[in-house]
């Protein structure tokens, strides 16, 4: 979060429990930040709302078990992305292996998760104060929503241009 102002450290109201579960997720704007809280198997998630990838919207992605985690599969280019680290994960294949074997690796942490807190029935999220860049600052705040708006643009133009070509 170079260069930007760092979280405050408080907990910000996100709702009712019994709202969010029935919801399973809803985006808040905390700090000017878009958080997504999800509500999956009996735990509630908070992470940044756009893939670290290219700004895609994660609230839409199906969640599945890889490699023994929970992750969200951004819709947009299916980045698979932990729910609880924000672990970036792919499948690959190390071709010295005798045969080569697909198996997961990770990427590091790529998407900012934040803390959940339940009080009385009330959900509070207190945003990540990991210093330092994690890739999915790059779509947050004003700045960010001019990154998604040409990341958009591009891909509507390169599918327009394969869709032009016979």
């Amino acid at each position: 979060m170079e260069g930007k102002e760092q979280p405050t450290g408080k907990l910000h109201f996100v709702g009712k429990k019994d709202e969010l579960l029935e919801a399973k997720r809803t985006v808040r704007t905390l700090e000017g930040r878009d958080v997504l809280i999800v509500y999956h198997e009996g735990a509630l998630y908070a992470m940044d709302s756009y893939c670290y990838h290219s700004g895609g919207m994660l609230q839409t992605g199906d969640i599945e078990e890889i490699n023994g985690k929970l992750c969200i599969i951004c819709p947009k280019h299916k980045y698979k992305i932990s729910l609880a680290e924000g672990e970036g994960l792919y499948k690959g294949t190390d071709p010295r292996g005798k045969p080569p074997v697909a198996r997961w690796y990770s990427k590091g942490i790529k998407q900012r998760t934040h803390t959940v807190t339940e009080i009385n029935s009330e959900v509070y999220v207190k945003l990540s104060e990991v210093p330092g860049w994690i890739d999915s600052d790059y779509y947050q705040g004003e700045k960010g929503k001019v990154e998604r708006e040409k990341a958009e643009a591009a891909e509507k133009a390169e599918k327009e241009k394969k869709e032009k070509t016979p």
